[in-house]
């Protein structure tokens, strides 16, 4: 029977009634006494919106101390619910006389009913519920905005249970049958490729750590914090077919790219496309686009040299110069600069700069016969290296002859390049042979030269004398030592145009580190070249004039990168008889107060997946103490190396191999002001 509990004169135990919104209270003797959480009202709320209530609440009349009814009743059973429609009255999606469907119960006791409401009931099976959410997305198109309203969860929660309910039915199963944890499957879910999904779960080892499962997933994928997922960017690489793998249950970072080729792919012609913009511009020979560059090309480099500006242009650089440093001035008081103000730097910085890019350019013989190669950066920008000249355009060296004369493709040319002999080159043959062109003995001793012997006698004493004076002129063996290497550091063939026996070698660091050449540290160290080999002179023979002419600061300046080239500090295991080099090495960090965190971080890839759990373990103790180690020594080695990387960074710790000895002049004070200015 279902009546009105407002018109009925009587209700019966077991009675169906509506009863308005506000005349149901809580029973004092509901056992549930925690409240509810609001999500859960949330849920409820929504729940009733879409679909009604479905379950009848279970109430029994209010009465007073006589026992006379209130008019109110008692909810025992469906307080929730009751709370879900009072969130609507708030709400005004419904009126607070809303009619609700009750169960009249007077035979039970309310606290028992209410305790049996939410102990003898079995939760659904999450399985079941990721797959009742898939079914409900894919048989009725709802998309997770419209679920999440009728269930009242947010469209996050709903899209990670549909991700869920989409791994493999096998995987399922060995998930219903206790095989797997939730985490684990939550890791599986990263991709909805089953057969991959299995695959790994097929091979996985006794280690079923979920880091270890989302590793094996998305080892052929490409992070998107990569170099090549940076440089494409992710609209590009969507819009040419490739999906992007997210994982709704870790911070991934922007997921990860599954299609490795074709990102090269679009690495290539992204990079090809900057090549030839910059080749129709610039006009070099030949250009060549990689994503590593090809250190083993064995090409010679040309640098850009020294010129001067057009009158226009040095004209608009001190005007620019000027304005800037007016306004520099002007609101060198100010916090924050005026937009206008703001912009105007902007554009008067940009003029400097391309003016100054100007102060140094290639020769056209080399633009004509070298190239470029066009490469994809460590940090994801396209890299342009210029000046390389292949064995085959290399310019044909001249031949020596005597008296300042050489010989080019046969031809015989004095010091002024002009041609000797003019037509009689090509009758050489009919003046007789070389032992009839030769002077006369009875000609004279004038053009005779002096004997081999005699000559090596006299130049090894003016040796001695140069050694002599040299040793006794330390500014002048300043600029000796520094042209003999800037020769050879700087110039093809430079090792012929210096006349003391130093060699220096620079080992190919790339051979023991992988990737260190790509490193920000390896672009400083090339950048400092390039602007040396800038300010070269363009012939060798001229570059004895050119290091002299230098002031003092710029002359050590060339000789501390000359011999900064030569350092080596490579620690081998076969080479044991160079511990003295080594030790020398540390003294020189020392020396130079050398700070490896401006040059390394410890990460997973550099340090933390390359030894053991004891050494990660010893490195978060060392800087972090030995609760934070204690906090991470019962994971596994996968997850504490991560762990380890995140708790490390910041902190400035490096591997003894890695630190310096602290110099014994440097102060407390000097160290402060040292650690400021490098921040």
């Amino acid at each position: 029977m279902t009546t009105t509990a407002n018109t009925a004169p009587t209700i019966e135990n077991g009675a169906t009634v509506f009863i308005p919104l506000n005349k149901l209270k809580k029973h004092p003797r509901n056992a549930r006494k925690t409240p509810h959480s609001e999500a859960s009202i949330e849920a409820k709320a929504a729940s009733i919106a879409a679909k009604g209530i479905l379950q009848n609440l279970v109430v029994e009349p209010e009465t007073d101390t006589g026992g006379e009814p209130t008019g109110f009743y008692l909810v025992s059973i469906g307080e929730g619910r009751r709370l879900a429609q009072m969130l609507r009255v708030k709400r005004k999606e419904i009126k607070k006389t809303e009619p609700i469907r009750c169960v009249i119960d007077t035979a039970n006791d309310a606290a028992e009913i209410s305790l049996d409401e939410n102990v003898t009931r079995e939760n659904l099976h999450p399985a079941d519920e990721f797959e009742r959410f898939r079914e409900l997305a894919e048989n009725r198109g709802w998309g997770a905005e419209e679920i999440a309203a009728r269930f009242g969860v947010t469209a996050h929660v709903v899209k990670q249970r549909l991700r869920l309910g989409a791994v493999s039915p096998k995987l399922m199963q060995v998930y219903r049958d206790g095989g797997l944890t939730l985490d684990q499957l939550m890791a599986f879910a990263i991709t909805d490729d089953h057969a991959r999904q299995e695959h790994v779960y097929e091979n996985l080892s006794y280690n079923r750590d979920p880091s270890i499962i989302r590793r094996d997933l998305t080892k052929t994928n490409v992070a998107a914090t990569e170099r090549r997922a940076v440089f494409v960017g992710a609209q590009a690489y969507t819009e040419a077919g490739g999906n992007i793998i997210r994982d709704l249950f870790t911070e991934d970072r922007g997921g990860f790219y599954e299609d490795p080729a074709l990102l090269d792919r679009l690495v290539i012609e992204k990079l090809e496309r900057i090549a030839t913009e910059v080749q129709e511009a610039e006009g070099w020979k030949w250009v060549s686009v990689h994503i590593d560059f090809p250190h083993a090309h064995g090409m010679r480099r040309a640098h850009p040299h020294s010129v001067e500006l057009s009158e226009a242009d040095a004209t608009a650089h001190d005007a620019a110069q000027e304005e800037y440093d007016r306004l520099s001035s002007e609101y060198e008081s100010y916090e924050e600069l005026p937009d206008d103000v703001d912009q105007r730097f902007g554009e008067l910085e940009a003029e400097i700069e391309r003016i100054d890019a100007l102060r140094h350019a290639y020769d056209a013989d080399e633009i004509a016969r070298g190239g470029m190669f066009v490469v994809l950066s460590h940090d994801g920008e396209a890299r342009i290296e210029r000046g390389f000249i292949r064995a085959e355009d290399e310019a044909p060296e001249p031949d020596a002859a005597e008296d300042g004369e050489t010989v080019i493709d046969g031809v015989r040319v004095n010091g002024d390049g002009e041609i000797i002999g003019g037509d009689e080159q090509d009758g050489a043959g009919d003046h007789g042979s070389a032992s009839e062109r030769e002077p006369e003995e009875d000609a004279g001793d004038d053009g005779k030269p002096l004997p081999d012997s005699l000559i090596r006698d006299l130049t090894a004493h003016r040796t001695l004398g140069l050694r002599l004076a040299l040793g006794e002129q330390p500014d002048m063996a300043l600029i000796a030592v520094t042209h003999a290497l800037a020769a050879q550091t700087f110039y093809r063939g430079g090792g012929e145009a210096h006349c003391l026996e130093i060699r220096p070698t620079s080992d190919h660091l790339a051979a023991h580190a992988d990737g260190i050449e790509d490193t920000a540290a390896a672009k400083m160290l090339a950048d400092r070249h390039a602007g040396w080999a800038a300010d070269m002179p363009r012939d060798v023979a001229d570059l004895w004039g050119f290091v002299a002419g230098l002031d003092h600061a710029s002359l050590m300046a060339l000789l501390a990168h000359c011999a900064s080239l030569t350092v080596n500090a490579v620690k081998l295991p076969w080479e044991e008889n160079k511990r003295r080099a080594r030790e020398t090495a540390d003294k020189l960090a020392t020396a130079v107060a050398l700070d490896m965190t401006a040059h390394w971080t410890p990460t997973v890839r550099a340090y933390f997946g390359r030894v053991t759990k004891a050494h990660i373990l010893a490195a978060v103790r060392d800087a972090l103490g030995n609760e934070a180690a204690e906090r991470i020594a019962d994971k596994k080695k996968v997850e504490m190396a991560e762990a380890a990387e995140q708790l490390l960074a910041g902190t400035g710790w490096l591997p003894p191999v890695l630190r310096t000895e602290r110099p014994a002049w440097l102060t407390d004070e000097q160290h402060d002001a040292f650690a400021i200015a490098a921040e």
